[in-house]
């Protein structure tokens, strides 16, 4: 078990001007910031980033979302980092994810889901990697 994970605040979350009060929810429930970066993925960086569903049918419309505009990086802290941030975003589907979750509060759809989470230690590790040097992280 790690204690770091990484999220993104996706296109649709910082193009309604989500980033803060997402930001300041994470911090509340208790993770530090490592790394942060506000950045916009290509469309290659995004199909790269999100290889592991190219089999999938909904990746061509994932990949154009996810570079559809800006997005806040961040590597978070905290004893069960994966678990405990997986919990605070909900789930998916903003029907289905509990009140007050970042999802539940933030996000329109499936698609449009405002945040994206790690969804083990090992992604953790891979997607931080992706976005964030070793002279870019505390």
């Amino acid at each position: 078990m790690s204690n770091r994970t990484f999220t993104m605040v996706k296109p649709d979350a910082t193009s309604k001007g989500y980033t803060g009060g997402i930001l300041d929810q994470i911090l509340n429930a208790g993770f530090t910031i490592k790394a942060m970066k506000w950045t916009r993925l290509t469309e290659e960086q995004a199909g790269e980033f999100y290889a592991v569903h190219k089999e999938r049918p909904f990746y061509p419309e994932l990949v154009k979302f996810m570079s559809s505009g800006p997005i806040v990086a961040a590597i978070l802290e905290k004893d069960n980092a994966v678990a405990d941030f997986r919990k605070l975003i909900g789930a998916t589907n903003p029907a289905q994810a509990e009140e007050g979750t970042i999802r539940k509060k933030y996000a329109a759809s499936m698609g449009e889901n405002a945040v994206h989470g790690s969804d083990s230690d090992e992604n953790a590790g891979i997607e931080g990697d992706f976005f964030f040097s070793k002279l870019e992280r505390f």
